[in-house]
């Protein structure tokens, strides 16, 4: 007996021993390692701290930057990416931070981020979502690699490209009289822009992504709304073992929005069977049930993919337009004199009608205002890459397991490129297109990413802003309130802390 208990002990000691090796050359060596293989390439960075690497120091400046309003500028670097901005004057252009025990390279210089965006060869895919962020956006185009990025891009593709897009149209401009309805109470008034614009955009997805059914939509995206609230909430703190009351609402509201799905399945579904409908639709909703019904196996998606396609649907296009938005009509109620230069485009092109397809692409100079409006404050301020193989980046040997950090921000603001005015609202640099704006190089603006990954929604986020913009220029000219308190955050997308107020004065 007394030898049982004896091998039973040292059996337990030598596996606690093994853990603890384990978890020090997860924690501790491999960290040293990478720190030290960096350095000896030139590139440093603030040092590696046991566990929680570099997390603390960045929280409590993100924490500190957004702790009260700023003066009404246009520098949002500092504030809104305060670590990177900092460490950039200290270590350079390309730095080393921590997430934890998880390198990632700070890379700013254009000709590296073309390269790894570009991704030739498959050595940078997208960074894995771990956790609730997993949770939230599910498997779908946004984080999906391999054969099944490569289907849902197609379906993606056809959905926002061409005839299709053109299909949306009117519901955009339904969507946009719908605010203006509302906005004719506020004549003369003060006006909170900022969620106008949430509801503007969550109705021109619900009735694009869902045509007829778009109620329903509207109530999955409600539930996915206060999903996003509790995430960011959990997110914001260190992982805890015990489950908070936050994590059992975002598990009820991630069931909510799974079963409101299948109900909406089943009742096209069954219209489709009574004959009501003689496919499943032309939305969105429809295409991907025309794929979930496709008898060619390797076209075929599940119900998990139908419902990480839609979430990534609405929370993409909704938040980035947003932002865009908002932001376009702050600087527009600051410099009044682009205002009119818009306005003035707007009706030789239009009249009072509602802008036709058509003529959306000869917007130039909204396409110019629009353009420096993402530099200034793009929706995203950073790009995430993993690395899963050791590879040349430049002169640089990067480890497996490294993650590329680009932050948009400071490549948009960035003097060496733009110039010494980077800070200012000038739309004149984009008067002859995005490329001359950049001399050619093409990963110096990056407010819907580059190469193969980049956004799919690129132009149904344009059209939707050019139209709402031009539907508000028809009859409104406005300025900034006085109580509008200038705070930029970073919370799903670049947006104002406190709201944008404006006051509305109609034509």
């Amino acid at each position: 007996m007394g030898s049982l208990i004896f091998y039973l002990s040292s059996c337990l000691c030598l596996f606690l021993l093994l853990f603890l090796i384990s978890l020090f050359n997860k924690l501790w060596w491999i960290p040293i390692r990478v720190q030290t293989m960096m350095n000896s390439q030139g590139i440093r960075g603030p040092p590696y701290r046991f566990v929680h690497g570099n997390t603390k120091e960045i929280m409590n400046m993100r924490k500190e930057s957004i702790s009260s309003p700023m003066e009404l500028s246009h520098h949002m670097f500092p504030r809104l990416q305060p670590h990177i901005y900092s460490w950039m004057k200290l270590y350079g252009k390309n730095f080393i931070i921590w997430y934890g025990h998880r390198p990632q390279l700070v890379v700013t210089e254009p000709e590296q981020i073309k390269e790894i965006l570009n991704d030739k060869d498959g050595s940078y895919p997208k960074a894995k979502l771990e956790g609730y962020s997993k949770k939230f956006l599910g498997d779908g185009l946004v984080t999906s690699e391999g054969e099944k990025w490569v289907h849902q891009r197609k379906l993606a593709n056809h959905a926002f490209h061409g005839e299709s897009l053109k299909g949306m149209i009117p519901a955009m401009i339904a969507s946009a009289e719908m605010m203006l309805e509302r906005w004719r109470q506020h004549d003369g008034k003060e006006i909170e822009v900022f969620q106008e614009f949430k509801m503007l955009t969550s109705e021109v997805i619900s009735r694009t992504a869902f045509g007829s059914s778009y109620l329903e939509g509207q109530n999955i995206f409600d539930m996915l709304v206060k999903m996003a609230n509790s995430n960011s909430i959990i997110c914001s703190r260190y992982r805890k073992l015990v489950k908070t009351s936050d994590d059992v609402e975002s598990d009820k509201l991630e069931q909510g929005i799974r079963d409101s799905f299948v109900k909406m399945i089943k009742k096209r579904e069954e219209k489709v069977k009574m004959g009501k409908l003689d496919n499943y639709g032309n939305d969105f909703f429809g295409s991907l049930l025309q794929a979930y019904h496709n008898t060619d196996k390797t076209k075929k998606i599940s119900i998990d993919d139908m419902i990480d396609e839609c979430k990534t649907f609405y929370i993409a296009g909704h938040e980035t337009t947003t932002s865009l938005l908002t932001w376009t009509i702050l600087l527009l109620a600051i410099h009044t004199d682009w205002q009119e230069k818009l306005r003035k485009e707007v009706l030789e092109l239009f009249g009072k009608q509602n802008p036709k397809p058509d003529s959306i692409g000869r917007l130039k100079t909204m396409s110019m205002v629009v353009n420096e409006t993402l530099r200034l404050y793009s929706p995203v301020v950073q790009i995430m890459r993993r690395i899963n193989r050791e590879v040349r980046l430049g002169k640089l040997t990067l480890p497996v397991n490294m993650e590329a950090y680009i932050p948009t921000i400071a490549v948009h603001h960035n003097p060496d490129i733009w110039g010494e005015d980077v800070y200012l609202f000038k739309p004149e640099r984009f008067s002859q297109g995005v490329a001359k704006a950049t001399n050619n190089n093409t990963a110096a603006f990056l407010p819907f990413g580059l190469g193969p990954r980049n956004c799919v929604g690129l132009n149904f986020a344009m059209t939707e802003a050019k139209i709402a913009l031009s539907m508000i220029l028809q009859r409104y000219k406005f300025n900034l309130s006085p109580n509008y308190v200038h705070s930029p955050a970073q919370l799903l997308t670049t947006c104002p802390q406190h709201g944008l107020q404006i006051m509305l004065h109609s034509l």
